[in-house]
């Protein structure tokens, strides 16, 4: 009798546990983010990558921007050479950082480049991830630093974080992680 008792309190437990895990993976983040496409073209001796990548968009995070969050978008790249009887080479390692902001006076949302030096404005927040979405014939490497023999993997992810926010915000989700969300590694083979 008192096994029965330990197991429904077991499952009780369980059934509590589960609705917060199920309740967090409809977080802020949810809806669908994938990256569509991607390939790596050469021209004139540089490799470019051109990616589609399809972020979520929810009221959510409509309203995060609109009160002052900055969400962080990285675009993480690895070439690396497979060998038989070591580790694999790496011949790159390398992120691609954005942020998007709102910017409340002129009801536009702003996105940046690494560093602050580009910068667009969009009238949606739909135009705004469409645009994070695409990439277009982005220089990562150069064709004589891939040494060895071919064929290359090449590995694409993306990912979105909170990034910067207002300190009254701070205060109120310091404990919270629901705002971090990445891809699977989309990935294929590069031969020259």
């Amino acid at each position: 009798m008192q096994t029965i008792s330990r197991l429904a309190v077991a499952l009780v437990l369980l059934v509590a546990l589960a609705a917060p895990l199920g309740a967090r993976s409809a977080g802020p983040l949810a809806g669908d983010f994938q990256i569509r496409s991607a390939f790596v073209v050469v021209d004139h001796g540089v490799l470019q990558l051109s990616a589609h990548i399809e972020y979520p968009i929810n009221d959510r995070i409509r309203s995060a921007l609109r009160d002052g969050v900055t969400l962080a978008f990285d675009l993480e790249v690895t070439i690396s050479r497979h060998r038989r009887l070591w580790l694999d080479a790496t011949v790159l390692e390398t992120t691609l950082r954005r942020e998007l902001t709102y910017h409340a006076v002129t009801d536009r949302y702003v996105l940046r480049g690494e560093a602050g030096l580009e910068q667009e404005s969009f009238p949606t927040l739909e135009a705004a991830l469409d645009r994070l979405g695409r990439i277009e014939d982005l220089p990562i490497l150069v064709e004589s630093q891939l040494r060895g023999e071919a064929p290359w993997e090449v590995a694409v992810r993306a990912g979105v974080r909170r990034g910067r926010m207002p300190d009254a915000l701070r205060a109120l989700v310091f404990w919270t992680d629901d705002w971090h969300r990445t891809t699977d590694w989309y990935t294929w083979m590069l031969t020259l």
